[in-house]
């Protein structure tokens, strides 16, 4: 429950910043995070691992 409620504190936090910044720069910010998932997902795929029990 605490790691909850800290993970929703900090999306606060950081959605507070992206209201303040300029809308070219959240977006931009935004593409480099999604690139960078997809990359991250694609690797995971390949290398074949399997969940732990």
């Amino acid at each position: 429950m605490l790691f909850l409620v800290a993970t929703l504190l900090l999306l606060g936090v950081a959605l507070g910043t992206v209201v303040h910044a300029p809308l070219t720069f959240s977006l931009a910010a935004g593409a480099v995070i999604a690139v960078w998932l997809g990359i991250f997902t694609l690797r995971e795929r390949r290398s074949g691992a399997r969940p732990t029990r």
